[in-house]
């Protein structure tokens, strides 16, 4: 990485001709840089001699008219109140390295922008309200900030002008450093995303309430619980590039067996960045014991003939949607008598958990279902003694084995919806145009010795995402098998 002009990051610009002070904060040079400034000269030689870039009769993004509904639905709930949602910023990792940045789910869902710093105002007006994005523009050639800053255009790349945002996102725009003054000084009822733009909540920091502020988040969240064709879409796109990330993993286990689970991680992360923006969460590629572990991400174990390996990834598109996908698959390419049973038994759950998924019934069916049948297969297996299984699910004995619920919502969060409310997530019926997960899962810890040896250290999880329709359901994620001997010929025809 090139360090010989990096400065350190400032929030203004500076006057290229030296450290000397100016109105404006200079750009500081790294303690250790190799150049002890810049001379008058070099100054004045880089502030000409640009071609000029800027981009015309640009077209909207094609998901301008969804935010602009999802914007004045915004508008109706919260009439003749300030509404402020911020894309967040950049995160130090180490020292002066940034971790990639990632808009908050909340600001890209209403702009379609995913640039760091960005915030959308929606200021009321009598009809509603007038939405403007707040955007940092253009590097400023004149003072030197395009290739002196740590964020100027030669060190991390062009960015939009405002007029070329405001036409690819269809909202007027606006220069940002100049929004925390006006928020300070503006007056009547605000309410404020936070979490993710401390200098934004500072300014507000004397007209907003935590319990306001929640209620937006609350709505933001709600409003995704249906999910638009435009959604649909990117999530199907989402499944579509997910499973070609499978098809890698397993053309590539034999070369994983001989490092590790860190092959299976990067070989999924490669396909996530061709196809999308990143993988949509912590990839878990967990092998042998590892499975039974819920979010083994550490990735850094052994991959072993003989052994399960549960595959649980996902793609993130482009615009932000990400699948959620687990698939438990044979290492060798054949599950022995144990591990198949085991993993019957998961495919059972899931079938009936896939089932219960349909519009009108109640969100909580899915669940219930695919706990039943794991319940009655612990049961006949001698697992909890003499209990029937209408008294295991009573008193939740199962969950030692089964652990977590079988699903949730997805969408831009791969847990999207999280801060809905309870009464219109998990007590609620389903409608048409949710998506969720249903991924029911048996884990038998290396160390339970309520088990059988043999089955300590087996885990299995099946999951995928299940769009619910006007008639029932579709499985976005179907190119992937899961019925067992289907697993076997689908791996044993990608290893060749």
């Amino acid at each position: 990485m090139a360090d010989e002009l990096t400065p350190a990051v400032s929030d203004s610009a500076a006057d290229a001709a030296g450290p000397e002070e100016t109105d404006e904060q200079p750009i500081k040079q790294r303690k250790n840089g190799l150049y002890p400034g810049v001379s008058d000269e070099l100054a004045e030689n880089m502030k000409s001699g640009w071609a000029d870039t800027e981009l015309q009769g640009l077209e909207p993004i094609t998901q301008a008219a969804h935010t602009a509904r999802r914007r004045a639905a915004l508008s109706a709930r919260f009439p003749g109140e300030r509404l402020v949602i911020p894309a967040g910023n950049l995160r130090t990792r180490s020292n002066d390295t940034e971790y990639a940045f990632r808009a908050s789910t909340e600001y890209a869902y209403l702009t379609g922008d995913q640039t760091h710093d960005g915030v959308l105002v929606l200021e009321p007006t009598k009809d509603g309200h007038e939405a403007t994005v707040h955007l940092l523009p253009r590097s400023d050639r004149e003072n030197g900030e395009f290739w002196l800053d740590g964020q100027g255009e030669l060190w991390v790349g062009r960015r939009h002008s405002l007029a070329e945002a405001e036409q690819l996102l269809g909202i007027p725009a606006k220069d940002v450093r100049e929004l925390p003054e006006r928020l300070r000084e503006a007056t009547g009822p605000v309410r404020n995303v936070r979490g993710h733009d401390a200098g934004i909540e500072a300014a507000l920091t004397d007209k907003v309430t935590a319990e306001r502020d929640e209620e937006l988040r609350v709505f933001l969240s709600e409003a995704r619980l249906v999910k638009d064709e435009f959604e649909i879409a990117e999530l199907q796109k989402a499944c579509d590039s997910t499973a070609r990330g499978f098809e890698d993993v397993v053309r590539v286990l034999d070369k994983a067996e001989a490092t590790s689970e860190r092959y299976i991680e990067g070989t999924f992360f490669l396909r996530a960045r061709v196809d999308g923006n990143d993988i949509g969460y912590g990839s878990i590629c967990a092998a042998g014991p590892h499975a039974t572990t819920l979010h083994w991400v550490r990735n850094d174990g052994a991959v072993r003939p003989g052994e399960l390996l549960l595959l649980d990834a996902g793609v993130e598109t482009t615009e932000l949607y990400t699948a959620d996908v687990t698939r438990t698959l044979p290492i060798n390419g054949r599950f022995d008598e144990l591990q198949r049973k085991i993993y019957d038994a998961v495919y059972e759950a899931q079938e009936a958990g896939i089932a219960a998924v349909k519009p009108g019934a109640p969100y909580r069916d899915f669940h219930d279902a695919a706990q039943r049948v794991l319940a009655t297969r612990l049961v006949e297996w001698g697992l909890l003694g003499d209990l029937d299984v209408e008294k295991v699910l009573e008193l939740g004995l199962q969950r030692r084995w089964t652990l977590h619920g079988t699903g949730h919502m997805l969408g831009m969060d791969v847990h999207d919806c999280a801060a809905a409310r309870t009464e219109t997530y998990v007590d609620a019926t389903l409608e048409p145009g949710m998506c969720l997960t249903v991924e029911p899962g048996l884990y038998f810890q290396a160390d339970d010795l309520t088990v059988p040896a043999e089955y300590r250290g087996i885990g299995v999880r099946i999951e995928d995402d299940i769009l619910v329709t006007e008639d029932g359901n579709r499985n976005l994620s179907a190119a992937l098998p899961r019925q067992a001997d289907e697993v076997e010929a689908w791996m044993a025809r990608l290893k060749g």
